[in-house]
């Protein structure tokens, strides 16, 4: 993670996602930092993500870091497994803020875990790059990891459709398919997916699923601690909410995880 230049503390931080997925990282971050100042952008338009190419994926995300710079962030959450996985070492070093990929801050202290074998659900996108595995592997090259995408998903919560019975369906027979192979946890590997932990629930229990969000809010914390970048205001916080499609859906979606008071503004990239 590089140095930023001529940021100020209370500067704001960023996060981006496809759409109300990343919420369940900036509740998190919230939940530990809330003196911060800050600004979500949910790429409604354009999502789902993981069914993008690289070059798509790469056009979305440089616009996005633009306009969160414009907005002078210090910091950017790509609060997006997907973009982590297929955009980030491309695009690490083209903004004059800090950035924090989930997949690559959390595998860490993921693969020190005393398990041996480990499922990862995720988008299309992020299981063709095999990018978990890769960092996982880093740590804990004896660690088996089993990868499953599941296509569906992350529109099943963007229409709010978590408790439905195309939901129950999608999840079981992807957990049928997982529990075969016999993990002894499985990564939520899509800030999405915690949406559906109740239906996940159903085939296994909760605690074996690991939710990145959770850990990846301390890393962040810690970071900017370490950079003496935390903002010192207290009681002057903001937040504020962009969307580059359907505001009420996104505003309604994310309710699950963090209610949002104003109504987000749309941005038509």
């Amino acid at each position: 993670m590089r140095t930023i230049l001529n940021k100020s503390n209370n500067n704001p931080i960023g996060f981006f996602d496809s759409g109300v997925g990343g919420v369940t990282v900036y509740e998190q971050v919230k939940k530990l930092l809330p003196n911060e100042n800050y600004i979500y952008f949910g790429d409604t338009k354009n999502m789902p993500y993981g069914e993008k190419t690289e070059e798509q994926l790469l056009i979305f995300a440089d616009k996005i870091f633009k306009f969160l710079e414009e907005k002078g962030t210090k910091a950017v959450v790509m609060a997006c497994n997907t973009t982590s996985a297929v955009v980030y070492e491309k695009l690490k070093n083209n903004y004059n803020f800090e950035i924090y990929p989930i997949i690559q801050s959390v595998s860490k202290s993921i693969a020190e875990m005393p398990i041996k074998r480990i499922g990862v659900f995720a988008t299309q996108a992020t299981i063709n790059t095999h990018c978990y595995k890769k960092e996982l592997q880093k740590y804990n090259s004896a660690l088996e990891i089993i990868e499953i995408a599941c296509p569906g998903w992350v529109k099943i919560v963007e229409n709010g459709q978590e408790n439905s019975n195309e939901a129950k369906q999608a999840v079981k027979e992807k957990m049928n398919e997982m529990m075969l192979l016999t993990p002894e946890k499985i990564i939520l590997g899509c800030t999405h997916y915690p949406y559906l932990l109740n239906v996940l629930s159903e085939f296994a229990p909760a605690n074996m699923f690991i939710n990145p969000s959770i850990e990846f809010a301390q890393i962040i914390k810690k970071d900017l601690e370490q950079k003496g970048l935390l903002n010192k205001i207290e009681n002057e916080s903001f937040e504020k909410f962009y969307v580059s499609k359907s505001p009420e859906n996104f505003k309604n979606a994310a309710s699950i995880f963090y209610k949002i008071d104003s109504m987000p503004e749309l941005i038509l990239n």
